[in-house]
């Protein structure tokens, strides 16, 4: 080993400050969405790609889709699927969603579910 010129320290000390600076960046990343997260206050339904409905989170109910092939619950401020003819069920495991763009997506059935808040939210965080 008597040849080598430190070439091999300097390549892992910039492989430790690449990294790093790549795992900070996620972090901030995730902090910054966690903290900018709205809730919010309408699930629309779309079916085929055209709004079927549009339901209000802060009204607790349960909902009869698609003629029948899914049923949408809204239950303090969170909607979730409980029920689908799906062969999957991906839609039901999904869980409940709650803040602004959070989506469920039923695609046996052309369905989904997406969550709105109001026109006058400002800056979306997607955009």
């Amino acid at each position: 080993m008597r040849g080598q010129n430190g070439n091999g320290k300097r390549s892992l000390r910039a492989d430790v400050i690449v990294i790093s600076a790549i795992l900070l960046a996620a972090l901030l990343f995730v902090i910054f969405t966690l903290v900018l997260r709205k809730p919010g206050s309408v699930a629309v339904v779309e079916i085929n790609g055209e709004v079927a409905g549009e339901y209000s989170l802060s009204k607790d109910g349960v909902f009869v889709l698609n003629g029948g092939t899914n049923t949408l619950v809204i239950e303090d401020g969170e909607a979730y699927l409980i029920d689908s003819d799906c062969p999957d069920h991906t839609c039901e495991r999904t869980g409940k969603i709650r803040y602004v763009g959070q989506t469920i997506v039923c695609l046996p059935n052309r369905l989904s579910v997406t969550v709105e808040g109001d026109a006058d939210d400002g800056v979306d965080l997607v955009s």
